[in-house]
């Protein structure tokens, strides 16, 4: 079969995306020359700021800047003529304010932290410059948000009417890619138990980081004026679906894993049901059987359990209901993304697994990072104001101005150092094609007709490169820096003086944002590694002193997200020994432990006591756990809260317990020793309860 040809707008997404930018950018520039407005490039690059590839995008974007541009204006207006007289207390006033701004930009990781981080440089970007005549700061605050408001304007008109990319449509088919990528993982996992679960452990950790990108990508549904709200509640859904899967299928992988590798000779119907799922997986939507049919055979092979219940069939006990929900999860997938595609709402008995009612996707927040890069950046702007205070300099205002524009760029990294170089690297380029153009080519320039021709080859070339995502930053610096550099007004004022100065200004603040960042803030990405760990393994001890009172897919959200946060230092961390745990571990142990509160209502008093005892050791030693494995005496009591619930709970709530207590067991000790089944009146240790 032929392969599809992408649409149009798809194979020359980039050169339509850099015309539609640089029309853009022109008619905000024109139009803030004809209103006469006193920095007109602002508009212009304002509109390289805003301006992403979708049109929903693009919206979200320039709605948040919109609103953190008068936030930072309105703290400007209120903060540069109190304290003009103080220069020094006003430079700390005006740093700890994008300190804090950037604090919360960090903690809200969707587009609404843009508005967090804009409402902060924006009071270094008119309230520094400002400083030498404090009276006008109302007039400068009022222009300068009308001029960027003007290039946000532009950005979204030509965006939303222009050729407009749906992100609708980008997020169906990074969906449709995960979802294939995904099938094909759980036919392995079936096919190849736990072996198999290992040997793709590189790829369930890049389906994580993809689920956090289609997760992000996601955020802008809202804002897109093609895209129907159901079809936002219908995705949501199907996000939900997608996180509960990986977790499931590392836990499908262990329980074959745990049956040994004779399975099919001792258990032939059940691996004959497991090949049977594996193909129907693969199946097209024609050729699927429908679920219910695997469904009874699923429940025809359930065991019924009971205080003599071997070690096996307590684990096919506990795999035949992740099957059942392996079934229920695929069917519901397929479903809601056909209806997303069609534009239709699904119909309600077509949605068969049952995520925590009210659940929603949640995201990793470090308060102490966003705290340590906030003060980071709050030292790199004092030590630039300190310089410019010092030395007296004219045009020393732009240190202070790029060191919080770069800090609050790359306080998300693990090392912000890296970014600022490149933030270095490429202003210099910028400093340098706007000297050409100033220098060399506007002399000659008289009518605005040719002002756009010289303009298009340079600007045409930048947004080309912003429409790719490994050079996104790239392209919009260079666009963004040179149009502010070349400071367009309706008439040639050119000052090689001035220029000169602001452009040592501009690198000056740059190095001292690099040096300062490597001196209080940079960090590796294995340190970024191992602190994460360190908050999943809190997070579980959480959940057991909880007594797993949690929202299930809501704790299965927010530790997918961080295994997705994960993938890519792991990934740059190629002979790290920690490429070798399991990331999965945690989030199966949490789950289990959740799973158990269904149990906790219905176990008599004794079966409860030993939970809980397990609960707080299984507490205590991830506390302090590092890394190594965990002590004999909590496997002890994992068995020894097993056999009460054997012995003592009733049928309807034994099935429950179960599933917590085995996930539990072979998530921490997959290489201990098979259960055995305890008398009644003799604990695992073989001394009297």
């Amino acid at each position: 079969m032929a392969a599809v040809r992408p649409p149009f707008l798809v194979r020359h997404a980039e050169i339509i995306f850099s015309l539609k930018t640089f029309a853009a950018a022109m008619l905000a520039l024109l139009i803030a020359l004809w209103a006469d407005l006193p920095k007109p490039y602002w508009a212009m690059a304002t509109v390289y700021i805003a301006s992403q590839p979708l049109a929903g995008a693009t919206r979200s974007k320039a709605l948040f800047r919109a609103t953190g541009t008068l936030i930072g204006a309105a703290a400007t207006v209120v903060l540069v003529p109190n304290l003009a007289n103080a220069p020094e207390l006003l430079s700390l006033a005006i740093a700890l304010w994008i300190g804090l701004c950037l604090y919360l930009s960090l903690l809200d990781r969707t587009p609404r932290s843009y508005m967090f981080m804009l409402a902060g440089y924006t009071a270094a970007l008119i309230g520094f410059p400002s400083v030498s005549d404090p009276g006008t700061i109302f007039d400068v605050a009022v222009s300068r948000s009308e001029e960027i408001l003007l290039g946000i304007i532009c950005a979204s008109l030509i965006s939303t009417i222009v050729l407009p990319r749906s992100v609708g449509t980008a997020v169906a088919s990074r969906v449709d890619t995960w979802l294939i990528s995904a099938q094909q993982l759980s036919q392995r996992i079936l096919i190849g138990g736990d072996a198999a679960e290992k040997a793709t452990r590189a790829q369930r950790l890049q389906l994580a980081a993809d689920a956090i990108e289609i997760d992000t990508l996601s955020d802008h549904l809202a804002y897109d004026p093609t895209v129907d709200s159901d079809i936002v509640r219908w995705m949501r859904e199907l996000r939900l679906r997608m996180l509960m899967l990986l977790p499931l299928l590392a836990s499908i992988g262990d329980r074959i894993s745990a049956l040994g590798a004779d399975a099919r000779t001792t258990h032939p119907q059940l691996t004959s049901l497991i090949d049977d799922l594996a193909r129907w997986l693969g199946a097209s939507d024609a050729a699927r059987e429908p679920p219910e049919q695997l469904r009874a055979a699923i429940a025809a092979q359930q065991p019924t359990l009971d205080a003599n219940s071997s070690w096996d069939q307590i684990v096919i006990a506990n795999l035949l209901i992740r099957l059942r929900e392996l079934v229920d999860i695929s069917h519901d997938c397929r479903a809601l993304n056909r209806a997303i595609a069609d534009g239709r709402r699904p119909l309600g008995a077509e949605l068969a697994f049952r995520p925590g009612a009210g659940a929603a996707p949640v995201r990793h927040i470090d308060r102490g990072m966003a705290l340590w890069s906030a003060a980071g950046a709050v030292l790199a702007i004092s030590l630039c104001c300190a310089f410019w205070i010092a030395t007296g300099w004219v045009d020393g205002a732009s240190a202070p101005m790029m060191a919080a524009v770069g800090c609050s760029f790359f306080a998300g990294q693990d090392d912000p150092a890296v970014g600022l170089r490149g933030f270095a690297k490429w202003s210099l380029v910028s400093i340098i094609v706007a000297a050409v153009y100033l220098f060399g080519i506007f002399p000659a320039i008289s009518k605005v007709e040719m002002l756009i021709v010289a303009l298009a080859p340079a600007f045409l070339l930048f947004g080309f490169l912003a429409a790719r995502p490994a050079t996104l930053f790239t392209g919009m610096l260079l666009a963004v820096n040179t149009a502010t550099l070349m400071a367009l007004q309706s008439t040639y004022n050119a000052d090689f003086e001035g220029f000169v100065n602001s452009s040592i200004a501009f690198l000056i603040g740059t190095e001292i944002a690099i040096v300062t960042t490597l001196l209080a803030r940079s960090v590796g990405a294995e340190w970024s590694v191992r602190r994460i760990m360190r908050q999943s393994w809190t997070e579980v001890a959480r959940a057991a002193e909880q007594r797993g009172n949690r929202d299930r897919a809501t704790f299965a959200g927010l530790m997918i997200n961080r295994i997705g946060l994960l993938a890519p230092r792991l990934a740059a961390l190629p002979d790290s020994g920690l490429h070798t745990a399991n990331s999965l571990r945690e989030l199966r142990v949490g789950l289990n432990i959740v799973d158990l509160r269904r149990a906790r209502h219905g176990l008599p008093p004794r079966a409860l006591r030993a939970m809980d005892d397990m609960l707080d050791e299984l507490a205590s030693d991830f506390r302090r756990y590092d890394g190594d494995t965990m002590p004999p005496e909590l496997l002890a009591r994992i068995d020894r809260a097993l056999a009460k619930v054997m012995l003592e709970a009733r049928d309807d709530v034994r099935g429950d317990a179960l599933l917590g207590l085995v996930g539990i067991r072979r998530g921490l000790f997959p290489n201990a020793l098979p259960y055995q089944p305890e008398a009644p009146g003799i604990t695992t240790q073989g001394v009297a309860a």
